[in-house]
């Protein structure tokens, strides 16, 4: 505002000096500046001789005074007892500033001796699932271990499911050690969505209370010809006992943040479809009524469609933590 109306009165000063130069105006006079905005209503008038060559009436500089004639209108910035505020004057200060922030990803990324110590755990991992889970499941001849409809048939086969889950653990602790930053100041996961624990629950609580209620109307006589309660617990005992392993694990997992709560569904559903299958297998030797084993094969589909479903989500996760880090952005977004 101050500028403005210096601006204005040097305008009108120099137009009355012509006027007096030419004696078009005499010495009293009277004038209104040019309309503006902000100054339509302000006057200026002289009844005297004005003295053009005296100074501005605006406080000096010496003074502690505001910048405008008048104390407290502005008060005096402090200079000392202000705060140093950054001003990049050059380039180099922006370069400075993004080395700065190299610097700080790369004490986040993991040192070279702890990534060669990772490495072999890559193959480590799956080759104990392997060796538990699938070679016992698929090259073990089920005679030698499976010993009828009776309590040793069905402890032989838990021991082999108890020998998988001991390989699941240790795959599981790899993992977490692979995947797990060295600090951990921030959430692993931002959060896990409520929609994916519901969806695990859902389909475990199903896969669940399907075999338990096959039984319950196989008791009732629903079902014809019954089937008594230790072949059934052969051939769907594991399944249901690994079954609450996998639901414990989970809970686990995702209570301590663990990174691998996004592959433990999966690992334990490849499993369980192989355990399935087993299952069939053994319906054959046990001469399991016709509706069991369709009950065996629906159960075989559905989880093979919950297993389908788990993979989409590892993509989809997967690909929203690609997106988001900094470092696997190309050159021509970092450009723009």
């Amino acid at each position: 505002m101050a500028s403005l109306l210096c601006s204005q009165i040097k305008l009108n000063k120099a137009y009355v000096r012509r006027q007096v130069h030419e004696n078009r105006l005499p010495r009293s006079l009277c004038w209104s500046p040019l309309q503006s905005g902000h100054f339509k209503n302000l006057a200026l008038r002289c009844t005297k001789n004005l003295p053009w060559e005296a100074s501005l009436p605006y406080a000096s500089s010496e003074d502690s005074a505001s910048i405008i004639m008048g104390t407290n209108v502005v008060e005096a910035i402090d200079t000392e007892e202000a705060p140093e505020i950054p001003i990049l004057q050059s380039e180099q200060d922006v370069v400075e500033v993004r080395n700065e922030q190299d610097v700080v990803e790369v004490r986040n990324e993991p040192s070279g001796q702890l990534t060669a110590f990772k490495l072999p755990m890559w193959l480590l991992g799956p080759s104990v699932l392997l060796v538990t889970g699938i070679v016992p499941t698929l090259w073990l001849p089920l005679p030698s271990v499976f010993l009828g409809p009776n309590i040793a048939g069905f402890l032989s086969l838990v021991g082999l499911d108890c020998i998988f889950n001991m390989g699941a653990m240790l795959f599981f602790l790899m993992a977490d050690a692979c995947g797990r930053p060295e600090n951990n100041s921030f959430d692993l996961t931002r959060k896990i969505p409520t929609t994916y624990r519901l969806w695990n629950l859902v389909a475990s609580v199903i896969g669940f209370a399907a075999p338990l209620a096959l039984l319950f109307a196989s008791s009732r006589g629903t079902l014809q010809p019954q089937i008594a309660f230790i072949p059934f617990l052969v051939l769907l005992g594991p399944y249901l006992l690994l079954l609450s392993v996998q639901m414990l694990t989970e809970m686990l997992t995702w209570h301590w943040k663990s990174p691998v709560w996004l592959v433990a569904p999966v690992v334990y559903e490849g499993y369980r479809v192989l355990q399935l299958m087993r299952g069939l297998q053994l319906a054959n030797e046990i001469t399991a009524p016709g509706w069991m084993v369709q009950s065996l094969r629906g159960l075989v589909t559905w989880w093979v469609l919950v297993l389908g479903i788990q993979l989409m989500r590892v993509a989809w996760f997967a690909g929203l933590n690609f997106a988001s880090r900094p470092s696997y952005v190309s050159s021509d977004d970092a450009n723009k």
